[in-house]
């Protein structure tokens, strides 16, 4: 009996160093899933489209670290949003966002990457067939000269998203490898539709107003956009942020731009190991 709970418990321990991932600080050999460019060779710019939406897919999939910090890509949990805006003619209005889940992006495609020569900042081009928010919220103020004030539910649903991505960076060296240090965020955006519904409107006093002015929102929905555009603008900012901050901290520039400068042949001077 003795023997048979050993080798059970050997099985098992096998079985559980077997699926154990062990997380490392970043990778020093290059992923399997992530193709290699070089800058300086022509066609840089195809191969990088590709590297990085192979990096996209394997996001879905799950890197194993980023799943630990960061949790899952699609659909993930993103922070909590304060959203105030008092000077604009289409809207007066504070909001809270909790709670906040967003999904669609493990359809992202990505379109066309590109990297400077002169400071390696990215221009990304990138299509989401539909990106959809869900929250609770609290919101008072006005949208469209319509005061509103609530607390509930709220789903944000855009379709044919195309962003631009720009994205400043800054090469510092660790062990012997470039990574790159993501100093800000600026996305633009197009799309073909954005639906709504607020949830429990004017807090529940009247179904019918309620319902009618969330149907005004969507017949109306590119003025919606536009007093909705901050809080828009700054969650899919936030999102490609803390998603790429962690991926290149996580990967070395190396491994996606082979012939990348090291931070003294770029900047000139001796710079020290970051991060």
């Amino acid at each position: 009996m003795m023997k048979s709970s050993f080798s059970l418990g050997c099985g098992l321990l096998a079985v559980w160093l077997l699926n154990a991932v062990v997380a490392v600080e970043y990778y020093t050999q290059k992923p399997a899933f992530l193709p290699s460019c070089r800058i300086y060779e022509p066609g840089f710019t195809n191969c990088s489209t590709h590297s990085i939406q192979k990096l996209l897919e394997q996001l879905t999939i799950g890197i194993p670290e980023i799943l630990e910090s960061y949790g899952p890509f699609d659909p993930m949990n993103v922070r909590n949003i304060y959203f105030k805006q008092d000077n604009n003619e289409v809207a007066t209005i504070s909001a809270n966002l909790t709670d906040v889940i967003v999904s669609g992006f493990s359809k992202t495609k990505i379109k066309e990457s590109r990297v400077s020569k002169k400071d390696f900042g990215w221009q990304t081009k990138i299509y989401l067939p539909k990106m959809r928010l869900d929250a609770t919220y609290q919101m008072a103020g006005r949208i469209l000269l319509i005061p509103l004030s609530g607390t509930g539910h709220i789903f944000i649903e855009i379709e044919d998203l195309d962003i631009l991505l720009l994205t400043k960076t800054r090469l510092y060296e660790k062990g012997g490898f470039t990574f790159d240090n993501v100093t800000s965020v600026r996305v633009m955006l197009n799309m073909s539709r954005v639906r709504t519904q607020l949830d429990n409107l004017f807090n529940g006093r009247s179904e019918e107003v309620a319902r009618s002015t969330n149907q005004f929102f969507n017949d109306n929905w590119r003025d919606f956009y536009e007093a909705l555009k901050p809080l828009i603008l700054q969650t899919v900012e936030d999102i490609f942020y803390e998603i790429m901050s962690k991926v290149f901290h996580l990967i070395p520039a190396n491994f996606f731009v082979e012939d990348i400068p090291t931070p003294q042949q770029l900047y000139g001077k001796n710079t020290y190991e970051n991060k």
